[in-house]
């Protein structure tokens, strides 16, 4: 994969982008599944977690329960799983004994595997989650993506992913350099929540574990989804409607989807149905005022350039002053932190209900980029504010452990062979991902 790399040569405030003096190969701009839909085959028992309520009740339907009893049953079934969070259908204390016998060894409630976790100086935690194999692609093994939870004083967000890899290939985003495998289901979307859930005894009458993050409020570990992990959301539209369907049932998961962002690149033919239907809330991955620099950065700006993505940003579904898009924006040094270019950011943002996250750059291994000086991502801040946007520095969180924002990379595309064979065995090894964002 082609991607963008800077001189170390700096004009002032801004760089000269290396692709301008030696022009070569444009970056592509999105990559194809490694995957043929037709190896999607699944054998043994499949598990009931994270279904939609349609998908439950057809799955009820495939044993035989009568149809006009349907629609009872999964409302039972629903509320064990993900209200309760049961884990066995032996806990189900309100389901008869001949619905479990006919869920026995067709359907189980089991959650992916947590194949490690890792726990930051500051509360952030880090999972590598195997999804169960969905066909001979998976060798047995099952994808394995990861799922960062960042505590706050009045919050807990979790960063979901929506792919295996990545549709795209941003130039400073570790996701963007590695191969896009597969979506996930809508299912396994949402037992990302669960496993957080069950790891951080969120659930009624659980205790969690040592060291978890407790609000003082009281309320929910996980009050904010996040779709800032692994993926382009926006190419798996379909999987990811249904699972914040999913994650903000009141009668179930409970999120408020005023809690629930999608973060996207700019699909921008996508923005008006994820609006009507998922009625989530929108971030963009901005990160540049000029399209010939986030041609460069975000190659996807080649096929949907910035004037069309402000504009259907202006048309989003619900966009108001009380649901304003976020906006973030990566700060490279030299690259995209000018004074010029924050005052240009105000102008291009002129009239959307927006927010603008600033995000200092975190290192990966092998990155051509810098963080900005703390000084200039300050100034930038101070200039942005002062033309009336909220203008927040993202914490890094999670640096430690390599889960802070941009630093996502899938275990198993890291691991090497040996590296791989120690993890089967239970020994571990270190994975690179992607953290999240901590608005409402």
């Amino acid at each position: 994969m082609a991607t963008a790399s800077f001189d170390t040569a700096r004009r002032g405030t801004g760089a000269v982008p290396a692709t301008q003096a030696h022009p070569g190969p444009a970056p592509a701009i999105e990559k194809t599944p490694e995957i043929r839909p037709e190896a999607l085959e699944t054998t043994g028992p499949t598990s009931l977690v994270g279904l939609t309520r349609e998908a439950l009740k057809g799955r009820l339907a495939a044993i035989g329960v009568p149809e006009r009893e349907q629609r009872m049953r999964a409302g039972q079934l629903w509320h064990w799983i993900n209200v309760r969070g049961a884990s066995s259908f032996d806990e189900m204390t309100n389901v008869s004994k001949v619905l479990k016998n006919q869920l026995a060894g067709i359907h189980n409630l089991d959650r992916p595997e947590v194949v490690s976790e890792q726990v930051s100086r500051d509360g952030t935690r880090k999972w590598l989650i195997r999804m169960p194999p969905t066909g001979r692609h998976d060798h047995n093994r099952g994808a394995e993506i990861e799922c960062v939870y960042i505590p706050a004083n009045d919050r807990g967000t979790l960063c979901v992913s929506s792919q295996v890899g990545c549709t795209l290939t941003c130039s400073f985003c570790h996701t963007g350099t590695q191969r896009l495998v597969r979506n996930l289901s809508c299912q396994e979307i949402v037992s990302q929540l669960v496993v957080a859930r069950d790891r951080l005894g969120d659930w009624p009458g659980k205790t969690p574990p040592k060291g978890a993050f407790v609000p003082v409020d009281g309320s929910r570990f996980v009050s904010n989804i996040v779709f800032m992990g692994m993926g382009e959301p926006l190419y798996n539209v379909d999987n990811v409607i249904d699972a914040v369907g999913v994650m903000s049932d009141h009668e179930g998961l409970g999120l408020s989807r005023r809690r629930i962002t999608v973060s996207t690149s700019g699909v921008v033919p996508q923005f008006e149905r994820l609006g009507l239907e998922a009625n989530a809330m929108l971030a963009i991955s901005l990160h540049a005022v000029r399209d010939d620099l986030r041609n460069e950065l975000v190659p996807l700006n080649r096929k949907y350039p910035i004037r069309d993505l402000l504009q259907a940003c202006r048309d989003y579904p619900g966009v108001s002053n009380a649901r304003r898009i976020t906006f973030e924006y990566v700060m490279l040094k030299g690259v995209n932190d000018s004074d010029a270019e924050a005052k240009e950011l105000v102008r291009l943002l002129k009239g959307i209900p927006a927010k603008i996250n600033l995000i200092p750059f975190n290192p990966w291994p092998g990155s051509k980029y810098e963080c900005s000086d703390w000084e200039r991502i300050e100034r930038f801040s101070e200039i942005v504010f002062n033309a009336g946007y909220a203008s927040p520095v993202r914490t890094p969180r999670g640096r430690d452990i390599l889960a802070a924002c941009g630093q996502l990379k899938s275990e198993t595309e890291k691991l090497r062979a040996r590296a791989r064979l120690m993890l089967e065995e239970g020994i571990g090894a270190e994975g690179v991902y992607a953290a999240a964002h901590d608005d409402d």
